[in-house]
């Protein structure tokens, strides 16, 4: 029998057919097999407006924030993954009460599936302790979302044609967000350079021939704020005059364009205090992105752009933002009042004779700018005002007549990702969040930590023992093979001390553990490209499946196939002896859609590679089932997965960024079948590839042999 969840108002929110959004008050009711709307609180035997059954099937995202007539809300969409339009689509003025809503409608999709029956039903037993990888989390977009924004045509050009005009950002941006050989949050690349209204600030330690013209070197503030981290967060993404109270730097700001939930392209105009009579002022074009991690930590993103509603002001000098943000972040509360550590880190040019000339301009300039932390600090302490809903007003054209769009977008491709670029990398989903943090210790959660009495920290399965060497000089693929640290253009096996995995204990202490020996030994990689996308290459006579499966081994075929004007697939090949009965990987391999969609998890790593696309990819698990359409196709003695990559906005989007930027990356990807119960731990880990700086031209279009079948399970 249903019984109410949750309940209480919300707003209504759309797009209407002509593009205008609009927003309507309703009274929505969540029950354990119902969601509904209503005009009024209902009474006796109200009839909804609409209503929604709700089952495993479902699916709640969280669309990110729309603005209509300059209030921002936070929305979110629930939707039926089989059904494209059988959703509702709610938002709230404060991102606390979405939350809410989320997290409550994300339960009773829960309850269904646990009580589906057969490997469902197990699902509870390690409930606890799973990660938000079966989620569609805070930054997905479903893949219906295009159709019902009326936003067809931009999604058009999203998936053909931002692959080919993808210009990512230098690659000297480092990632000050996450712990690394190679980004500022590692002591061995920064130095505290002064301590100041209670903030340290930090500057990095690269060498300044390596910096971008006219960059000073990037700077970080770090201090704490007795607030949570969603009243921080809308205080920074307000532009009203709250800033005012706090950002000292802060002289206008305005919204050029609204990309997605996630992604707006922002005027500001700085106010600086260094002899304004002799130096003019400063103004900003830039993308700002946002996201919500799992772990309650916010990151805010800015990067500068040209955008043709922008254009250069007669009076102001336009600065660039290399890389700037910021990291607010959960800490444990102290004497009942929450406090947040937040970073703001900047990269700026400030441009104009100033900056060559008096060489401490831009750093006095850039300390006044950092000072914002400190002004977030002391705002929280003298203000009782705690939810103020963040307005942003709307820019209007600012493009002189003198610019044309054709000159801006030509200097656009040259220094900055193009809106394409910008629109996929901003809809990265949470599934692909940071899954630690430098702050576990002072977080008042559970964390998942390491068991450092398990042998070799390392995952040790009955199958790794069965596993015999492999032939590898048998196999061959179109990629090339290479193990030396600066290899190009090449592939290798990445090491599973890289990822970390499910343990034996999961379920009762949620420990992982580095992932040791993989399954399957990775044996070659194809690079194709074609005009249409490329399904089922394990049935081309010589390619490394059926070579395996001649031997009498068996093989895992995970081919990753990327839209565009020009189709990308890159099949990895992954063999092994034989398939162990009885085994977790077993009955993945043999068991139903359902189940592999459930099972199959990609970690995904960037070692190395632009700020903006590390942030956009994340490193943490993702259900791959969940987040895009899988094709499998059961052979004789091999498996073959289609992940569709274009099915979502979000992982097309990510991808379409990486693509764009590919041959200054390197890539790693682990691909884990998910334990859920103590008799499937610890998780198998099926293999682990490390591709580097792949160039798109050496990409070959492959000899595909006719469908002899449209059966899925080949006989």
């Amino acid at each position: 029998m249903s019984r109410v969840v949750h309940e209480g108002w919300m707003v209504r929110y759309g797009r209407r057919k002509i593009g205008k959004s609009f927003l309507h008050m309703r009274y929505f009711v969540l029950e354990t097999r119902l969601l509904a709307y209503f005009k009024t609180k209902p009474h006796g035997n109200v009839t909804p407006i609409k209503t929604l059954e709700i089952d495993g099937n479902f699916r709640v995202e969280d669309r990110g924030l729309k603005t209509h007539h300059g209030q921002m809300v936070y929305v979110l969409s629930v939707y039926n993954m089989k059904e494209k339009h059988d959703q509702i689509t709610m938002a709230a003025f404060n991102i606390q009460e979405a939350l809410i809503w989320k997290e409550k409608i994300e339960s009773v999709i829960d309850q269904h599936q646990e009580s589906q029956g057969g490997t469902r039903n197990k699902f509870n037993d390690c409930k606890s302790g799973m990660e938000s990888t079966g989620r569609t989390a805070s930054d997905q977009e479903s893949p219906f979302s295009a159709a019902e924004d009326e936003e067809d045509s931009q999604q058009n050009v999203l998936r053909g044609t931002s692959i080919k005009t993808v210009i990512g950002p230098p690659e000297s941006i480092l990632d000050w967000t996450k712990e690394s050989e190679s980004d500022l949050g590692n002591p061995k690349h920064r130095r505290l350079l002064y301590c100041q209204n209670g903030l340290r600030i930090f500057e990095e330690l690269l060498n300044v021939d390596l910096l971008p013209k006219g960059c000073s070197r990037a700077m970080k503030a770090v201090g704490v704020v007795e607030a949570t981290c969603e009243e921080i967060f809308e205080l920074v993404m307000s532009m009203d005059a709250t800033r005012f109270e706090w950002d000292c730097s802060f002289q206008h700001g305005s919204l050029v364009e609204e990309v997605d939930g996630h992604t707006a392209i922002l005027y500001h105009r700085l106010q600086l205090d260094w002899f304004p009579r002799f130096i003019w002022p400063r103004d900003l074009c830039y993308v700002r992105y946002w996201r919500r991690n799992d772990d309650g930590s916010y990151v805010v993103l800015f990067r500068s752009r040209e955008h043709k509603n922008c254009g250069p002001l007669p009076g102001y000098v336009r600065a660039h933002i290399e890389s700037g943000g910021f990291n607010i972040s959960p800490l444990k509360p102290r004497n009942g009042r929450p406090r947040t550590q937040v970073q703001q880190l900047m990269q700026i040019d400030l441009k104009g004779w100033g900056v060559g000339f008096i060489a401490a301009f831009q750093q006095h300039c850039l300390g006044q700018m950092l000072s914002s932390v400190a002004g977030l600090r002391e705002y929280f302490t003298q203000t009782d005002e705690r939810a103020a809903a963040p307005r942003i007003p709307v820019m209007v054209n600012m493009t002189p007549p003198s610019i044309s769009a054709k000159k801006s977008q030509k200097q656009f491709h040259h220094r900055t990702p193009s809106l394409d670029q910008i629109r996929a990398a901003s809809k990265n989903a949470v599934s692909m969040m940071d899954e630690y943090s430098d702050e576990d210790e002072d977080l008042g959660i559970d964390q998942e930590v390491s068991s450092p009495s398990l042998e070799n920290d390392t995952i040790k399965t009955v199958e790794e023992e069965t596993l015999e060497q492999i032939d590898m000089s048998t196999f061959s693929g179109n990629l090339r093979h290479d193990d030396s640290d600066n290899g190009r253009d090449c592939w290798t096996v990445s090491d599973g001390k890289n990822f970390r995995l499910r343990g034996k204990n999961f379920c009762s202490d949620k420990t992982k553990v580095t992932a040791g020996k993989s399954l399957m030994d990775l044996v070659a990689v194809d690079w194709f490209k074609d005009t249409k996308r490329m399904d089922h290459v394990a049935r081309r006579p010589g390619c490394a499946a059926q070579v395996a499966s001649e031997k009498g081994l068996f093989s895992l075929v995970i081919n990753l196939q990327v839209p565009g004007s020009t189709h990308y697939s890159m099949i990895f090949y992954f063999v092994m002896k034989k398939l162990i009965p009885g085994s977790l990987f077993q009955r993945f391999v043999d068991g139903d859609d359902e189940f592999r969609n459930s099972r199959m998890k990609l970690i995904p790593s960037v070692p190395k590679g632009s700020w903006i696309v590390r942030q956009s990819v994340g490193s943490s698990p993702c259900l791959l089932g969940k987040a895009v359409d899988c094709n499998y196709i059961r052979g004789p003695k091999y498996l073959e997965i289609d992940v569709d990559v274009g099915s979502s906005t979000v992982a097309n989007g990510v991808m379409g960024l990486v693509i764009g930027v590919v041959t200054s990356l390197v890539v790693d990807m682990a691909f884990v079948v998910q334990g859920n119960t103590p008799d499937e731990l610890p998780e198998p880990l099926i293999g682990a590839a490390r591709v580097c700086h792949i160039e798109l031209s050496s990409a070959v279009v492959p000899k595909m042999e006719p469908e002899a079948s449209t059966e899925k399970v080949i006989l």
